[in-house]
């Protein structure tokens, strides 16, 4: 079952009628087979323009559809052998940001990411996606794991942001994202960052400052969600969709601001409509960039790292 989102509901319409036209072909009353191939064309075809068109609402509402691959999704899809390493060494587990050992096209890599789980009970589990301070020291904990062993890091960015809660702020949440941040920086081996949904704030900041960063075709990339910014300019958070549109947030306002260095193409429809096509296109994409970098002495990469940063709003 396919859910669909508010400005989806023609394409909602017209798959509902094709389904019923299928049943109606089984019985083998009437050929319909002609009708049922027309209208799965327009529907296609009405797919296909209502996405080349999307609003930066409304990609923001793709971004955060219930179905779109996360991490645990990229991983069985993309990477093979995950060897998941847990715990930070000062405080304990966080499930909002996974990370361990992988390979990549026979390369071996560090591969962390946040994982927002499918439902209910995986959500709560993950805390949605939100990590904690001891998820942000993991990372920094394996990416420094990842600097001995020589290995890429490859990061997947999917959070609203970081856990706002008191015990988060009591146990160093702000230190703990800014070390994360430095991690990032110092790395001497290549480190490839992929927004596939959300990046939220200096949650996903934390994770992303690579020399490399990649965005799928319909994430969104921001200092505050939408409606976080319409309420503190308009006092209301049903002006999101304006807030949206001035934020320049998509993957297409960041490529050109510099910001993010290559769009990855999504399925039409959005990534959660093949999930396995989506995950091929970010493997292959992320794998060129690995092949681009590798053998590059660290001092390269540390330097290349602070110019794509520096050149932001230059």
């Amino acid at each position: 079952m396919i859910s669909y989102l508010e400005f989806e509901k023609p394409i909602a319409a017209l798959e509902a009628r094709i389904a019923e036209l299928r049943e109606t072909a089984q019985s083998g009353a009437l050929d319909i087979s002609a009708e049922i191939r027309r209208l799965e064309g327009k529907s296609a075809e009405l797919l296909a323009s209502t996405y080349r068109s999307l609003t930066p609402w409304q990609k923001t509402q793709v971004a955060r559809h219930p179905a779109r691959p996360h991490f645990r999704d990229y991983v069985a899809r993309a990477f093979a052998d995950f060897m998941p390493l847990g715990g930070d060494r000062k405080f304990g587990e966080d499930n909002a940001i996974v990370g361990g050992f992988a390979t990549l096209e026979g390369r071996a890599i560090m591969l962390i990411g946040h994982e927002k789980g499918h439902d209910t009970q995986s959500r709560i589990r993950h805390n949605f996606g939100m990590g904690k301070p001891e998820g942000y020291r993991k990372a920094v904990r394996l990416m420094e794991l990842a600097g001995r062993f020589g290995l890429p890091v490859v990061t997947l960015v999917d959070t609203s942001g970081a856990f706002p809660g008191v015990e988060a702020e009591e146990r160093g949440q702000a230190e703990a994202i800014a070390r994360s941040t430095e991690a990032c920086l110092a790395l001497g081996v290549p480190m490839v960052a992929a927004i596939v949904g959300e990046g939220g704030s200096g949650g996903a900041v934390a994770l992303a400052s690579a020399e490399r960063v990649l965005m799928f075709e319909h994430a969104v990339y921001s200092v505050i969600s939408p409606e976080g910014c319409a309420s503190i300019l308009w006092r209301t958070a049903e002006k999101a969709p304006e807030a949206a549109e001035a934020m320049k947030m998509t993957a297409q306002d960041l490529l050109g601001l510099g910001v993010i260095d290559r769009i990855v193409p999504e399925p039409v429809g959005g990534a959660h409509r093949d999930g396995q096509a989506a995950a091929l296109a970010l493997g292959k994409a992320i794998g060129e960039e690995l092949a681009a970098l590798a053998g590059k002495p660290a001092d390269t990469l540390r330097a290349l790292r602070a110019e794509r940063f520096l050149r932001i709003g230059a």
